[in-house]
């Protein structure tokens, strides 16, 4: 024997009603027992609902609500039932409405809508469904026959909820299905009292109802129909990497149902459980997907937690005061007071030294506890034993639940680091001494975030996400895009990593979409569905979304962006950049931009401030977490002056390779502005502040290159004028370097707390002398490397390499958050 309960989706249209009946044919066809519970079709109560409360008011446009609910009930006679087999069906179906108009008219005319009252109207929904489906059945040769749930299930006069009296309800359903043979359609959620009173068992009783009737008639397993393939890891419509549990322990099942899991009914277990049945939680539109087991043991699992669900809205109450301390009674008298008024407590969190507790409620119950508390402890206030209660709203209850969580180490803290690490702060927290549930309670306005992301982290397995704001998609940013389109598969496949182009900018447009943007369609979507550019827009949409594990990318060298970092860094988004204008003004601001992405847990990575994407910066942190000192840095740190310097030799004019190295690409517009050492300043106060050495732009000392007449020459052409005149002082240069066995290096050095940028030779012991082309160079001495420095050396420029070091700071993330 098995029970069939099939839900409002199910049930809802003519092509799912047909699918359900393919169900049952099968079932039939096997030989085995059984029996069907149907749900009201698909928001067919909340629409009675709405008729009952537009009646009770005196809205008479209720009756059009009703005939568009009786019509929907038409479509599905007509269009499952022969023309000739009709007329009964609708017959009966008119006189259902009709009993339900009538009751509907004694509202209207009393303009009273007691729970009573509307627990009858309600039941019209599973009656109809449930009568028009048996029909369908019967015009099929079914034998099938309608029972109504009332006649066999007995409660208190709870209406709303009624509670069942199993030892009456079990004897009823024994003998009435001792005396049937048919196929029972039975009224799921509807049942009565010993009077004959029509009562509810509460929203998604039709579950309850199946559970009760096989409990009764010990059936071997429970089928719960619905629209999803089963009970998912998370809220698929939250989380869109969620997937099915195939197995589920009782204990889990209710403790997430419990919180939010609306797949199956929270009391629908308990008969299941007392009887050992398995429940399977099936998908009417999918009927070759295995589902979801729900049994005392679960099999093993390959997670440490097995779902994660949650309440969208709560609010918290909180009581405190130093009177509470050591008086017993508080509790009791705390919890029996919302008990005598129905307020039900989803969440209790207490501090050990007993100064404060708080629990979480439904919000729509917060005006009747703070009025029911403050009455029961009006003396405490009074005397200032407690403080006021206070109760904030606009709050969520996230929950992990897993018997595999007893059993795993670090569970608790995976969670709270994941949360930090996005910034959500966790306003109350609770955990059962059986380790099955860890809840949170967190902002509401954080839920989606806080989901995907410890969905990410506890479900490994399946892809993570990093979602990415690109500004600039110029040259390095079109590289940087490039480079991740040509390694999406890989990181799908072999990291389980999915890189999301979230939002895009250039100066021109912008377009941001959390679903994805696409690294290979992004030119043309830039371009057809992209708003004009406004970077304050962006970046507070950017805000906005509050994505999870959320980067901004800065590929351009703009002084405004950066005045957004903090901003973002405070909105527990992480920033990747080779944009040197942020960690090269005040030495303050460096600093504020450190504190920030510290305190919010989140990344602040400019491995390409200095040396494109050779590990300078990373190499730096490094040995200073490991507790090494820095005694001395030496560096080459302009692919520019080192191509030039490289090839300046004898016989070689000083404008010639000037030019040649503009006519390459590798220096500016103006040749000047490389020449200037600027550039250069500004990496080595960079370093210097890695280091710790707190300098300001203005402590680094630059001796000038180029003689007086070069700087001061009006136009580029006429600069290169100036550089043929100046050709013996650079030919000089170079033959005293030569004439002591050195050559000539633009060379930049940290020592004794002090920054020069400076032309120096070196000789052939130093490691800069053979140095090529247009690498960067840096030696570090340290404590550690004080004999032999510590040498990096490769490419210091080009997009290529900057971009795959903008690349490999984002992945640096991506580890740091998953």
């Amino acid at each position: 024997m098995k029970v069939l309960k099939f839900g409002g989706t199910s049930v809802g249209s003519v092509d799912s009603i047909k699918q359900v009946i393919g169900i049952l044919e099968n079932n039939l066809a096997t030989g085995e027992k059984i029996a069907v519970v149907f749900s009201a079709m698909g928001g067919v109560t909340n629409r009675l609902i709405e008729i009952g409360k537009m009646a009770a008011s005196g809205n008479s446009e209720y009756t059009e609500f009703l005939k568009v609910v009786e019509e929907r009930h038409f479509v599905i006679v007509r269009g499952l039932i022969n023309v000739k087999n009709q007329s009964s069906t609708f017959a009966a179906v008119r006189g259902l409405f009709n009993e339900l108009g009538d009751i509907l008219k004694g509202v209207s005319w009393i303009r009273e809508l007691s729970t009573r009252t509307m627990d009858l109207i309600m039941s019209f929904g599973e009656r109809l469904s449930t009568l028009v489906i048996t029909e369908v059945l019967k015009s099929r040769g079914v034998a099938a026959e309608f029972c109504d749930a009332r006649q066999i299930i007995r409660t208190n006069d709870t209406y709303g909820m009624g509670d069942v009296n199993f030892e009456i309800t079990n004897q009823l359903i024994l003998e009435y299905f001792a005396k049937v043979n048919a196929l029972q359609c039975v009224t799921g959620f509807i049942s009565s009292t010993k009077e004959g009173i029509t009562t509810t068992l509460g929203r998604g009783g039709s579950d309850y109802t199946a559970s009760i009737i096989a409990a009764a008639l010990d059936a071997n397993s429970i089928e719960i129909w619905t629209d999803v393939d089963g009970m998912m890891t998370a809220d698929p419509r939250k989380v869109t990497n969620a997937f099915t549990i195939p197995s589920i322990s009782y204990s889990e099942a209710m403790e997430l149902s419990h919180f939010g899991a609306k797949v199956i009914y929270p009391p629908s277990l308990q008969p299941a459980f007392a009887k050992n049945i398995t429940l399977k939680v099936l998908n009417t539109f999918n009927i070759g997907f295995e589902g979801t087991f729900v049994q005392k043991v679960a099999n093993k699992k390959e997670f440490p937690i097995t779902g994660i669900s949650s309440i969208d809205e709560i609010a918290l109450v909180n009581i405190q005061g130093s009177g509470m301390i050591g008086v017993a009674g508080i509790s009791g008298r705390l919890f029996t007071a919302l008990s005598n008024n129905a307020i039900s407590v989803i969440l209790i969190s207490q501090a050990s030294s007993e100064h404060s507790i708080c629990f979480s409620i439904d919000p729509k119950d917060s005006l009747k506890a703070n009025e029911v508390l403050n009455q029961e402890f009006a003396s405490e206030i009074d005397h200032g034993y407690i403080d006021s209660i206070t109760i904030e709203k606009n709050l969520s209850i996230i929950a992990i639940v897993g018997e595999g969580m007893k059993k795993s180490t670090g569970v608790s803290g995976k969670l709270f680091s994941v949360l930090g690490k996005n910034g959500i702060n966790v306003v109350a927290t609770a955990q059962g001494s059986s380790e099955l549930n860890i809840s949170v309670v967190i902002s509401k306005s954080d839920l989606s975030k806080a989901l995907n992301a410890i969905h990410g982290v506890f479900f490994h397995s399946e892809t993570r996400s990093l979602n990415l704001f690109v500004v600039g998609v110029g040259l390095i940013g079109k590289t940087l895009l490039e480079q991740i389109k040509n390694q999406t598969k890989y990181l799908r496949e072999e990291k389980f990593l999915n890189l999301n182009i979230a939002g895009l900018s250039n100066t021109k447009k912008m377009l941001l979409d959390p679903d994805g943007i696409g690294s290979e369609q992004w030119k043309e979507r830039i371009e057809g569905e992209g708003v004009k550019t406004s970077l304050p827009a962006f970046v507070q949409r950017m805000i906005e979304l509050n994505l999870p594990n959320s980067v901004f990318v800065d590929c351009t060298s703009d002084k405004d962006i950066v005045q957004y970092y903090n901003m973002l860094l405070d909105a527990s988004i992480s920033v990747v950049t080779p944009n040197k204008v942020a960690n090269s003004g005040t030495y303050a601001e460096y600093i504020s931009l450190q504190r920030t992405a510290l305190k919010r847990g989140v990344k602040f990575l400019y491995e390409t401030n200095v040396g494109a994407g050779l590990p300078i910066i990373n190499t730096i942190q490094g040995l200073m977490s490991s507790g090494d000192k820095f005694l001395k840095i030496e560096a080459i740190l302009s692919g520019t002056l080192s191509y030039i310097f490289n090839s300046f030799g004898p016989g070689i004019r000083f404008v010639d390779v000037v030019k040649e190295a503009k006519a390459k690409g590798f220096t500016e517009p103006d040749p000047r502005d490389d020449l200037s050492g600027a550039d250069v300043a500004r990496k080595i106060l960079i370093l210097a502040r890695e280091v710790g050495v707190p300098l300001e732009s203005e402590d680094v000392k630059v001796t000038q290159l180029l003689p007086e007449n070069c700087l001061q020459a009006p136009t580029v052409e006429s600069f290169f004028d100036e550089l043929i005149i100046s050709n013996d002082y650079f030919a000089t240069l170079q033959a005293n370097a030569e004439s002591n066995g050195e050559v000539l290096r633009f060379i930049a050095t940290l020592e004794n707390g002090k920054a020069v940028v400076e032309l120096r030779t070196v000789n052939q012991q130093h490691p800069f002398y053979t140095l090529s082309g247009s690498d960067n160079i840096i030696s570090f001495t340290t404590e550690r490397y004080k004999d032999r420095p510590l040498v990096i050396k490769g490419p210091g420029a080009g997009a290529e390499v900057t971009a795959s070091g903008v690349f490999a700071d984002i992945m640096s993330i991506s580890s740091y958050l998953g």
